[in-house]
């Protein structure tokens, strides 16, 4: 495509008016997008890659080809320290995606710029991309500004791994937020039994079971299911049912949870809480969600 076409191709009002519609709630309210240039960037948390890969219908490594760095008039609204580009690539391997994709692609991408006001080195870079089709064939929509990331071996593996975690039969299901929690005091002191039930998107059922008994640590476990048994145990790090878990979980049990409990066995219930929080550690995200 010679570059007077291209030129008239970038600034098409529907493709500037598409760049990041209504990207999935979480990141739609953000003001704090995180855009990391393709050398620059600390590499993705494992929970970074999720939340990419888990509301990207459409996933790509691309070969970028070429680049055109918009005018501010034709760029629209974009992050201080960034500048728009419009970059077309040749796709080396769809890693997700029903319906497809086309040979080359174009999409939007709001690069940072250095302290002097330079642009990341981009053009045959190796990439990978998140998002979603665009309104013409070859057109597509990062689902995040920075929904675009380093192709390295090591990250193409991992979101493969992650992409076929997520649609596993047995793939835990999103983690809208807590129900009820649910206290049983034992019969000797320091005994006693904490049933969280978690609310989900799919409506699946998901609990959260923890143990005390004398002179023992606590025991905790998650049941992806209608009955606790002996085989539920607490998730592994660094897994999808760990990372739905320490993402989604609220850091204290809130007060409507243990609403029908008595006073004693909501303390309880809130310091049992306070075990899986703590065991689950910190979620390990470093982009700005909300």
């Amino acid at each position: 495509m010679k570059s007077a076409t291209l030129f008239r191709y970038v600034v098409a009002p529907c493709l500037i008016s598409a760049a990041y519609p209504a990207v999935f709630p979480a990141f739609a309210q953000s003001k704090q997008l995180v855009t990391q240039s393709s050398t620059s960037r600390p590499a993705l948390s494992y929970a970074d890659l999720i939340d990419l890969a888990d509301h990207a219908p459409l996933v790509a490594h691309v070969r970028i080809r070429n680049i055109i760095a918009l005018k501010p008039e034709q760029a629209g609204n974009v992050p201080a320290g960034y500048r728009r580009l419009f970059l077309e690539g040749d796709v080396t391997g769809l890693i997700r995606g029903e319906a497809g994709i086309t040979p080359l692609v174009s999409w939007l991408y709001d690069a940072p710029v250095d302290a002097r006001g330079k642009l990341p080195k981009l053009k045959k870079a190796q990439v990978i991309l998140f998002a979603r089709a665009g309104t013409r064939p070859g057109q597509i929509q990062l689902i995040a500004r920075d929904a675009q990331i380093p192709a390295t071996p090591a990250a193409i593996g991992q979101v493969k791994s992650i992409l076929a975690t997520l649609v596993a039969a047995d793939a835990p299901p999103r983690i809208l937020g807590l129900g009820d929690a649910f206290h049983v005091a034992g019969t000797v002191a320091g005994e006693g039994e904490t049933q969280i039930f978690l609310r989900t998107e799919n409506g699946d059922p998901v609990s959260l079971s923890i143990l005390r008994r004398p002179g023992q640590p606590p025991r905790w476990a998650v049941a992806l299911g209608e009955i606790v048994d002996e085989a539920a145990r607490a998730p592994v790090p660094g897994t999808l049912l760990w990372y739905r878990l320490a993402c989604s979980l609220p850091p204290a049990l809130p007060a409507r949870a243990v609403r029908t409990l008595a006073i004693s066995d909501a303390e309880a219930a809130r310091a049992d809480y306070r075990v899986v929080i703590d065991a689950l550690g910190p979620c390990g995200r470093t982009r700005a969600t909300s």
